[in-house]
């Protein structure tokens, strides 16, 4: 019975399982890391713009715009420098803005960020960039926040918690809980702290968000007024051992601080530009006490740096791409000299020297094949690690999207990258002399 070549190929990749396989796996793990660059390059980029939300401007008194945008929106640390209540009236009575959401940060509870701010946080802004303030929600497909349970906090002292945080430290509606002065661990060095705990005043958990895939998914929520009293306390304790406690009434301006401003100035219905947008930008930013940040743009300045990075990487996965296509001709190019006799006896079988030469091409392109569809499959599982790895770490949610032309394009690349490859193993089995190959050996 004659043998097809199907039958060939498959005898010759089994007699060399091992370095068959081994050289799959090389091709595979560059495709991989290539889909996986490519998935994640994107989908980084529209987890970012989540986390901003339907704001306009970000204003505080941190050093830069972009290290403004990581600290109030990213919780990458609190912000240093503080903004005076007597300033945030003069900014809010000066520019025409539809909101003027006041946040404070500082305090912690077991290494999450506490955020400090007023009810409307939650019925205007939105991590949601589509949500329209001035639009009813019924009216929109996005929303503001949706509560998984309880309700938002109405009085001080109370506390709405994000959905990771929620889960991460089994916190529960009615559950009373104590906030640390600070941040628990700090994140440069990696040192552990005691910060003060701010024992005397409970708070008592009323809401868990459902999870917006934003940052704001590992932090907890008060309102402004509880966190002033509570720093008030400690400067009166300070001054007074026997100080009674502190309330409302006991505040001073200098105790009523915040650290940031989500802004957005007035749009027409439906429209998230604003035509006095540049011109209330330009004059904010004239006033040196403040630092003015669009995060749109800060998020896209930011990706400008890391495309950069992303370029080198693809290079690099470009690279191993390469080295993958050397690794098959080497493998196909040392078994010639095992195989020659069995190509020899082949041609005395009457296999033709095309013939030979497409059964050793068609060899390199099937390892191609199968280290391509390898690759995809190892690009899955890849980007899934990576995209729980930035939720657990940042609670951002990034979901990773495999474009059909770029996946396309990338096996197309492995599959000629392999035939290529296999030019000179081909060449070389087209040359073997049967004579020479068939002689005896003693």
């Amino acid at each position: 019975m004659a043998m097809t070549d199907w039958t060939i190929i498959r005898r010759s990749m089994s007699s060399r399982t091992f370095s068959t396989i081994t050289t799959i796996l090389t091709v595979a793990i560059a495709v991989g890391l290539m889909l996986t660059l490519l998935a994640m390059r994107d989908s980084g980029r529209k987890a970012f713009d989540r986390g901003t939300g339907n704001m306009h401007a970000l204003i505080s008194a941190d050093s830069s715009p972009l290290v403004s945008v990581l600290n109030c929106i990213f919780y990458a640390d609190p912000p240093a420098r503080p903004i005076s209540w007597p300033k945030y009236q003069q900014l809010i009575n000066t520019y025409p803005f539809e909101y003027a959401i006041p946040t404070q940060q500082g305090d912690s509870y077991q290494g999450l960020p506490v955020l400090a701010t007023t009810p409307e946080f939650f019925s205007r802004f939105s991590p949601d960039p589509e949500f329209d303030p001035a639009v009813p929600q019924e009216q929109q497909d996005s929303s503001a926040w949706i509560l998984k349970e309880g309700r938002f906090f109405e009085t001080s002292f109370e506390v709405v918690v994000g959905s990771r945080a929620a889960s991460e430290r089994t916190i529960n509606v009615g559950d009373q809980i104590r906030l640390f002065h600070g941040v628990e661990t700090s994140r440069k060095s990696n040192i552990v702290s005691e910060p003060h705990i701010h024992e005397e005043y409970p708070y008592t958990v009323v809401g868990i968000l459902e999870p917006t895939g934003s940052a704001h998914d590992r932090a907890l929520f008060t309102d402004l007024t509880s966190s002033w009293i509570i720093h008030a306390h400690d400067r009166r304790i300070a001054e007074d051992s026997n100080a009674s406690m502190t309330t409302e009434a006991d505040l001073t301006d200098a105790d009523k601080l915040i650290t940031g401003i989500y802004a957005r100035v007035i749009s027409r219905q439906g429209r998230d530009a604003s035509s006095v947008l540049p011109q209330v930008l330009s004059q904010l930013r004239s006033d040196p006490t403040v630092t003015v940040a669009q995060p749109s743009e800060e998020i896209a300045s930011l990706f400008s740096i890391v495309s950069n990075i992303d370029e080198i990487l693809i290079a690099m996965a470009a690279a191993v791409m390469v080295s993958s296509g050397i690794a098959i001709m080497l493998a196909l190019y040392n078994s010639m000299e095992q195989r020659r006799r069995q190509i020899a006896v082949l041609r005395v079988l009457g296999c033709n020297r095309l013939r030979i030469f497409g059964l050793v091409l068609t060899e390199s392109a099937i390892i191609g094949i199968a280290g391509g569809l390898a690759g995809w499959l190892i690009a899955f599982v890849g980007t899934a690690a990576v995209a729980s790895v930035l939720k657990d770490r940042i609670g951002l949610v990034v979901e990773p999207t495999f474009e059909p032309q770029i996946v396309y394009i990338v096996l197309v690349a492995s599959l000629a990258l392999a035939a290529l490859a296999g030019l000179i193993p081909a060449i070389a089995a087209y040359q073997t002399s049967v004579a020479k190959n068939l002689k005896p050996t003693d």
